[in-house]
């Protein structure tokens, strides 16, 4: 069964997510959250839970409370500190925990965080699990008899165990030896994970946002600020580089010139290797924003593509509808579910790695069959009432561009599932229009507040 986020009051399209201390994302929602969802999810045996964050401030107060709530359930909870949200996801199916949490609000900035699950085997919860969550938070909490309360444990070993399984991924008879490669850890939680990974299979690592403090996670570094790694591959005359976002579950890469290689281009890069060495089941599922040179591009090689919402939950609702294994978002959620149950930035990193070194090409070759359409995306900040995308200005501009492009170009507004903006996106043949049509449709948006 889908659920609109419109149906559910606490949980969104990944999780809950918000400004921290307003809204969703205050201690004592924490607390309850914790309960509800160890009431809930303490009905199979095991009654462990495994946590893990990112490195924004407010991880430790959410942390805090969550334990106490899953403890009042009765759930024994298992602590990791700052570990990748991918990371999450493998230590729970390897522990055999009755669920993964994550205290992470992804690309967001420091001040906003959020809270979200993996089932037993490292997926992401069930929509009418979510809801019997939510119907025990209308629920007075009601604490365990004190020999049943959960007891609190860490984890010591846990960057180590998911550094080697990652690894794990890499061709055992291959090498990074002669890579240069920079990491950007957006000084997220990977920071003490991928320059380690890569460094081990053999890569000279040039570490950039590996230094959290609490506040700076995605403060102009990382998957969505790439303008400081474009230059630094540049400056070190590296071979490449890899950024991943604040939780490690987004990757986007920059080849020797520079320049950007999005999820798109990385879809495209491992739906040709697979089918290269005979291993492709199906086709790949992009989303509504996917350039149309992915599509392109996956004709010409009768690959099967389709398209589904923007987020990685509805990617891996087809993924799995179809059986194909190849998915993600243009914003650099990949998902190889003969690689893991989630979207995972390192693994996805290690995955064109090891396409490079099987086909003896550099990053610039793997995707030179592919031409990227120009592509803008203007996001519009949106807090009020009334729905801008019902607003006849806007549907009227809408129009206008989508009659200009014709059949060269596609217009798509939609509203954001993690944050509160109106996304316009426009694209086309030739940039500078396309940016003009964006910013036009995004002033009809603004005007309709």
């Amino acid at each position: 069964m889908e659920l609109s986020v419109k149906q559910r009051k606490f949980f969104g399209t990944d999780g809950i997510r918000g400004k921290v201390g307003s809204g969703k994302m205050t201690p004592e929602l924490a607390l309850k959250l914790g309960w509800a969802a160890g009431r809930v999810l303490s009905r199979t045996g095991t009654k462990k839970v495994i946590i893990g964050k990112d490195t924004r401030i407010s991880g430790y107060l959410f942390e805090s409370a969550l334990e106490a709530g899953l403890s009042a359930a009765g759930l024994n909870v298992m602590l990791m500190g700052p570990m990748p949200t991918p990371a999450v996801a493998y230590l729970t199916r390897t522990f055999r925990a009755e669920a993964g949490v994550v205290i992470s609000a992804s690309h967001n900035p420091y001040y906003d965080n959020g809270i979200k699950f993996f089932s037993t085997d490292g997926s992401k919860l069930d929509d009418d699990i979510e809801l019997e969550i939510e119907a025990e938070l209308e629920k007075p909490l009601v604490c365990v008899e004190s020999h049943l309360l959960g007891k609190v444990s860490r984890i010591e070993d846990a960057a180590g165990r998911y550094i080697e399984y990652c690894k794990g991924n890499f061709p055992a008879d291959q090498t990074l030896t002669g890579l240069k490669i920079v990491v950007d850890c957006a000084n997220g939680a990977t920071y003490h994970i991928a320059p380690n990974v890569f460094r081990e299979l053999g890569a000279e690592v040039i570490a950039i946002g590996d230094k959290p403090n609490g506040l700076n996670i995605n403060d102009n570094v990382g998957a969505t600020s790439m303008g400081k790694i474009c230059e630094t591959v540049v400056a070190e005359g590296a071979d490449l580089g890899i950024a991943l976002d604040g939780d490690g579950d987004r990757i986007m890469m920059v080849n020797s010139r520079g320049e950007v290689i999005d999820g798109d281009q990385i879809l495209y890069i491992l739906a040709c290797d697979a089918k290269k060495r005979g291993i492709l089941r199906g086709g790949v599922v992009g989303t509504l924003m996917s350039n149309l040179g992915l599509d392109l591009a996956l004709q010409a090689l009768d690959i099967p593509f389709s398209r589904s919402k923007v987020g990685d939950r509805y990617v891996m609702e087809q993924l799995k509808a179809q059986d194909w294994r190849i998915g993600g978002e243009n914003s650099g959620h990949i998902l190889n579910l003969d690689h893991g149950t989630t979207g995972d930035g390192i693994v996805a990193g290690i995955l064109v790695l090891a396409a490079m070194r099987r086909q003896n090409a550099t990053l610039d070759e793997l995707t030179a069959d592919m031409t990227m359409l120009p592509q803008v995306l203007v996001n519009v900040r949106f807090e009020g009432k009334h729905d801008p995308l019902t607003s006849e200005k806007v549907l009227a501009a809408q129009s206008l561009v989508e009659s200009q492009l014709g059949a060269r170009g596609r217009v798509l507004l939609r509203k954001s599932g993690t944050e509160p903006l109106i996304r316009v996106m426009v694209e086309g043949e030739v940039h500078a229009d396309v940016l003009a049509h964006a910013n036009a449709i995004a002033e009809a948006v603004k005007a309709a507040f």
